[in-house]
């Protein structure tokens, strides 16, 4: 583990790495459904995950956690990934469905609409929910792989909404990423689920909801690439956590994608926290309440370091920056 100070995240992962954490207690975390009205109009769900305990009689204002999910899946599957640790952390996590400009959900990749609803998800879930008292103060973005993406773009686009954020393998150059789909592994069950290679389904998606290729629509493709926005993210102020994987197969070239964004935003003086931390695992496979996902929460002072499990040996490498805000 290389430090060049000593953060709130690698502090969490050297205690986590001394041994195991003590047995998990019964789940307490319970699940609310909502409906919502997209940018388009279109009536989306999410899933709100809250402390069970939490009510009339027991109702203090608590941290939120914005939660994009990644490419192909949904709010509630995304919601999945986080076990119990909203009960063991006192807060609660909001896993909208999502909406891109020309698809659905699954497939908005940082959409300017969606990059908006994300934004408006204390509000929704205010309206929603009128019980559920959120601190303003304290809300943050987690995501990974396309979630983590639509994350850095709300970072870019919304910094004065977040007191923190956590991207996991994101897709940062979405031109690159449309060069790579083809190289995606699809086996004959793969084939016959996506009626045909992946990849080249993916791009035929991509094209859709862009309105071109990256060489018939490059200012589409640059828009929802958070590199474009590295100036921004640098500047933003807001603690960030950058999480990837050397050994990623989904987002390839992983250092010309998050490792490139990672040396930029050290060479613009990132301000705030920034928090870089590398290793080799499969693609967002640590962003699980039974893996890491704990520890990134624990960076973000949103749990305890005590709180967190044990982790397996991945070799991580923790890189350290930022000055400080308005330095």
């Amino acid at each position: 583990m290389s430090l060049t100070r000593i953060p709130a995240v690698a502090a969490v992962l050297l205690a986590l790495s001394a041994g195991p954490g003590g047995t998990a207690p019964e789940p307490t975390t319970r699940a609310v459904h909502i409906a919502y009205r997209a940018h388009d109009g279109r009536a989306r769900d999410a899933t709100i995950l809250v402390p069970a305990s939490y009510g009339p009689n027991d109702d203090p204002a608590i941290p939120l956690v914005i939660s994009p999910h990644g490419r192909g899946v949904t709010g509630s599957q995304n919601a999945r990934l986080w076990g119990n640790l909203p009960a063991l952390g006192g807060f609660a996590v909001v896993n909208p469905d999502g909406e891109g400009s020309r698809v659905d959900g699954r497939f908005s990749w940082g959409a300017p609409g969606e990059i908006d609803d994300l934004a408006r998800m204390p509000a929704i879930v205010r309206e929603a929910l009128p019980w559920l008292h959120i601190d303003r103060r304290r809300i943050y973005a987690v995501g990974g792989s396309m979630g983590g993406q639509e994350t850095l773009l709300l970072v870019a686009q919304r910094p004065r909404l977040l007191a923190g954020a956590v991207a996991v393998d994101p897709m940062v150059d979405f031109a690159r990423q449309y060069d790579n789909f083809p190289r995606l592994h699809c086996s004959a069950h793969c084939r016959r689920g996506w009626h045909g290679p992946v990849g080249l389904v993916l791009q035929a998606i991509a094209r859709r909801e862009l309105g071109g290729t990256p060489a018939t629509a490059p200012v589409a493709y640059a828009a929802r690439s958070p590199i474009s926005y590295v100036r921004a993210i640098a500047m933003s102020c807001v603690p960030l956590e950058l999480w990837w994987s050397r050994t990623d197969r989904i987002v390839m070239q992983s250092r010309l994608q998050s490792g490139l964004l990672a040396r930029r935003l050290r060479h613009l003086g990132a301000r705030g926290p920034f928090d870089e931390v590398v290793g080799s695992w499969r693609h967002t496979t640590v962003m699980r309440a039974s893996t890491l996902l704990p520890a990134m929460l624990a960076g973000l002072q949103l749990m305890a370091a005590q709180d967190t499990p044990s982790f397996p040996s991945l070799h991580l490498t923790v890189h350290a920056s930022g000055a400080p805000c308005g330095g």
